[in-house]
């Protein structure tokens, strides 16, 4: 196969089965070797991101997928690549028209690339919007999986102040963000 010229390549975004974006890209980066198509599809991303909890008084790391459902491309779809493409277990289709996957926009992928990255560079920083008056599971310490509702937000500390009902009376506990999760 002959070089292609970079400016052709476009970001797609590929439909996959929840849960299996991982398998997708995979699969999708052995065939990518198999079959030698390293000049066709440059890139395949799942955009992720760290997320800290504590467990049974440890902390724990988790990725959680920022676009549950997709796998992100960098490619030229010429001749059998979308075919290749579509015939990976756990693929669905390409966003776009039914026959034509319709590529990003520039502006999209510099805000989703620079979200990557933004993403990744976190490290340590925790990141949970909690809203005055929504419920809580508790998932650590003494009152591990009381439900409460959240009283008082404090940003700076990452602490929150939660309403729980222990013994039919509304009592404050002060917790840190890892400490609890939503309600769902």
């Amino acid at each position: 196969m002959q070089d292609i010229d970079n400016d052709l390549r476009k970001w797609y975004v590929i439909r996959t089965i929840t849960g299996k974006e991982k398998k997708v890209k995979e699969l999708l980066e052995i065939e990518i070797d198999k079959l030698n198509l390293h000049n066709y599809i440059s890139r395949v991303l799942i955009p992720i991101e760290k997320v800290y909890q504590i467990r049974k008084g440890k902390r724990i790391t988790k990725e959680k997928n920022y676009f549950p459902g997709y796998v992100l491309v960098e490619a030229i779809l010429d001749g059998e690549v979308i075919n290749t493409i579509k015939s990976i277990p756990g693929v669905l289709n390409f966003l776009g028209d039914k026959d034509k996957p319709t590529p990003l926009r520039p502006a999209e992928v510099r805000r989703i690339l620079s979200k990557v990255d933004e993403l990744n560079d976190k490290g340590e920083e925790i990141e949970v919007s909690f809203l005055v008056g929504e419920n809580v599971r508790i998932i650590d310490g003494p009152f591990s999986s009381f439900i409460g509702t959240v009283e008082e937000i404090n940003e700076e500390k990452k602490k929150l102040k939660i309403g729980v009902k222990i013994f039919g009376r509304k009592t404050l506990l002060e917790l840190s963000f890892m400490q609890v999760e939503k309600e769902s």
